[in-house]
């Protein structure tokens, strides 16, 4: 079992900056690829970006790249997600989610925790 908890959402404006973070616990972290997903109302579920086991290796959806970061430290067990010149459309639920591998993974099916998620409002 993985436990995910989410923090750091919360309402900004367009073009200021969150940092939402991801503790988790349980399975084996630092061996574990992890992602951050985003779900906006009326729309399905997407990918924003993912990081291998070590850090080293980072993806990122063509929306976010050059805004969001992605790092973990797998000392602490957590995950962090670094969003700066935030949009309108980034709004959204944005969950924290634990790989069935090590590697990077861009769709749903390769993840098997989830956390609950938190709310990430940008006014405009």
């Amino acid at each position: 079992q993985v436990q995910l908890v989410e923090s750091g959402g919360g309402l900004v404006q367009a073009g200021g900056s969150l940092r939402l973070s991801c503790a988790a616990s349980g399975r084996t972290f630092s061996s574990t690829g992890m992602g951050w997903f985003r779900q906006a109302p009326g729309k399905e579920r997407e990918f924003v970006a993912t990081v291998n086991w070590s850090g080293g290796s980072t993806y990122y959806t063509d929306s976010v790249k050059g805004r969001f970061t992605i790092s973990r430290d797998n000392a602490k067990k957590m995950v962090y997600l670094q969003m700066n010149s935030l949009k309108p459309e980034d709004t959204a639920v944005y969950y924290c989610t634990a790989a069935k591998g090590s590697s990077i993974y861009t769709v749903p099916r390769m993840y098997d925790y989830w956390g609950q998620g938190t709310q990430v409002t940008v006014s405009s």
